[in-house]
């Protein structure tokens, strides 16, 4: 049987205890100092004690504190922004206690909320002043960034600068000044405001901006907001704005496509409105000017090339140089007119040669063209076709004012509705002439300055105009048909298109008040010929001086009457085309 004595002996063997006469007697063993330690200390929560860093794992850092078990401290905050630790194994820090116990039986502790319980009255007193705290910014946390002030403190996204920023990333490992806009001791948490601190800065800076700004000055500004008509530029205190048409001497389809937000730009004041505070800016205008050169580098009669930058109804523009645009007008595309809509022939950014033809450096204009690098058809065209030669074609298009007619020639010949016949008036020409029909006409002009080529067909014959004062000279009496009646008088045939007019005061004698109430169409009365304008083909005639004159006749004579009928016959041997000769 075994005693008690033995089991004692036993057990105090396992742990290699020696009792006899030889040991010392210890009045209290190691490890009921450290129990009677841990009481004797208050340890409460909410308070900072000493700890010894007893290890270092990959997320939690262990720390004796001298209570009976260690506590656990995340090891982020122990983590320089870099991701290196600022501690390292038995080094002695300050922890503030949580929970003296967790879930798992452990100490809860804190070494960012003891380093805000120390520094807790500077930042106290930096918040109520408005006192600028530096700090480093250590990481990227969610809606903003974390910066170390001696404590983790919070730095809103909106609070970083004046103007909200996507990349957070560049901040990381600056060192700068922040003001303390918000705490919470209780919780511990502090937050940041960068961007108040900006803004003091610029409210400074603004008034010495004001004070110091004229027109004229070049200046540095950062792109702060781009519109679709301009953009707005920091100077430093003050909004400039930079209006599309001064970014550049050139063309420019969006500010967006030459500058970007944050672009640090050289620009010129413009204009400057101390009143309201305005300010107008150009970019183009710390460049040189291309127009300066352009009369020297661009000479009419040379050849250049470059890149279509606009189509319009009424030409292209071309980019002949960055800055300098020339103008090729639809007139000047091609000799035969054959280009009417560019938009149908031409897209943005294709390459063309052209040739110079005026440059206005005042009014930034350069005229440009196309046909003159090709041959000129007119060229030909007025060698072989000599004014009063005769030609045949076919009748291409008919139109309103006239006939276009097809030579066989890279352009059309016109024959104008005035050009058809000597005599008749509102012709129809859709009523007397075809499309495909052949005709016969003789040339009029061609006019190479100006690309027209006429035709006539009345030309083919003799103006009956030209001797119809030897036909129908004044004082001669005709019998004709009336043809129509107005208002004022009646007309009566006198040749095949070729009228003459009974004025209302020249149908008789005896007051008329209305011309159909003494004649009527289809009368055949005398009349004698009174005048005769043949440029304005004109003819009077009248009824009253063909009657005095049959009547007042003393010695008998009566003047000779020609029928209408009877002049035609006599018409019959006058040949219109050889000049008027008679046979």
């Amino acid at each position: 049987m075994v005693t008690q004595t033995e089991v004692k002996q036993k057990w105090m063997d396992d742990f290699e205890v020696v009792f006899g006469e030889d040991v010392e007697t210890v009045e209290v063993s190691d490890f009921g100092k450290m129990l009677e330690s841990t009481e004797s200390k208050n340890f409460k929560e909410g308070e900072v004690f000493k700890g010894l860093v007893v290890s270092i794992g990959a997320d939690y850092v262990m720390i004796d504190i001298g209570y009976k078990q260690e506590g656990l401290v995340p090891v982020r905050e122990f983590q320089n922004y870099d991701g290196s630790l600022k501690i390292k194994e038995n080094e002695e820090i300050e922890v503030y206690l949580e929970k003296l116990e967790s879930n798992l039986g452990n100490l809860v502790l804190s070494k960012d909320k003891a380093e805000i319980l120390k520094a807790w009255d500077k930042i106290s007193e930096a918040c109520e002043s408005g006192t600028p705290l530096e700090g480093t910014v250590v990481a990227k946390v969610k809606g903003g960034l974390s910066v170390d002030i001696g404590v983790k403190a919070f730095l809103p996204g909106s609070q970083i600068d004046l103007r909200p920023t996507r990349y957070l990333d560049k901040y990381i490992g600056k060192k700068m000044e922040f003001k303390v806009i918000k705490f919470n001791k209780k919780r511990g948490n502090i937050v940041l405001s960068r961007r108040a601190i900006l803004q003091e800065e610029r409210g400074k800076l603004r008034g010495e901006i004001l004070a110091q700004i004229q027109e004229g000055m070049i200046v540095k500004g950062i792109v702060k907001n781009i519109t679709d008509y301009g953009a707005f530029i920091d100077l430093g205190g003050i909004d400039g704005l930079l209006h599309i048409t001064d970014m550049s001497w050139g063309r420019v389809k969006h500010p967006s496509n030459l500058l970007n937000i944050g672009d640090e730009i050289e620009v010129k004041i413009l204009k400057f409105d101390s009143e309201k505070e305005r300010v107008s800016l150009g970019l183009k205008q710390v460049q040189p000017n291309p127009w300066e050169e352009a009369k020297d580098k661009y000479i009419p009669g040379t050849k250049v090339s470059g890149e279509i930058v606009s189509v319009k109804d009424y030409g292209i523009f071309i980019e002949l140089s960055d800055g300098i645009e020339g103008l090729i007008h639809v007139s000047e595309m091609s000799w035969t007119g054959a280009i009417k809509n560019p938009t149908k022939h031409f897209t943005v950014a294709e390459k063309v040669e052209a040739q110079v033809l005026d440059v206005d450096v005042e009014n930034k204009r350069i005229s440009l063209g196309l046909k003159q690098l090709q041959e000129n058809p007119w060229d030909d065209i007025e060698k072989k076709y000599a004014a009063g030669s005769k030609v045949k074609g076919k009748i291409k298009a008919i139109v309103d004012f006239g006939l276009f007619v097809d030579l066989g020639e890279p352009v059309d010949a016109l024959i104008h509705v005035s050009d058809i016949s000597w005599t008749k008036k509102n012709i129809v020409l859709s009523e007397q002439y075809e499309v495909d029909a052949e005709i016969e006409a003789m040339v009029v002009s061609v006019d190479k300055e100006n690309s027209k080529f006429c035709l006539g067909i009345k030309q083919l014959e003799e103006d009956p105009w030209k001797k119809i004062e030897e036909r129908l000279p004044v004082g001669t009496v005709v019998q004709g048909e009336v043809v129509r009646v107005t208002d004022f008088g009646a007309f009566i045939e006198l040749e095949t298109g070729i009228e003459g007019l009974i004025h209302i005061s020249e149908l008789s004698e005896e007051r008329v008040d209305k011309p159909s109430d003494v004649i009527k169409k289809g009368d055949t009365p005398k009349a004698m010929v009174i005048s005769v304008d043949k440029d304005a083909k004109k003819i009077a005639l009248s009824i009253k001086a063909a009657s005095n004159a049959e009547h007042s006749s003393t010695d008998g004579y009566k003047p000779e009457v020609i029928k209408t009928s009877t002049l035609a016959e006599k018409l019959k041997g006058f040949n219109v085309a050889d000049g008027g000769e008679e046979e």
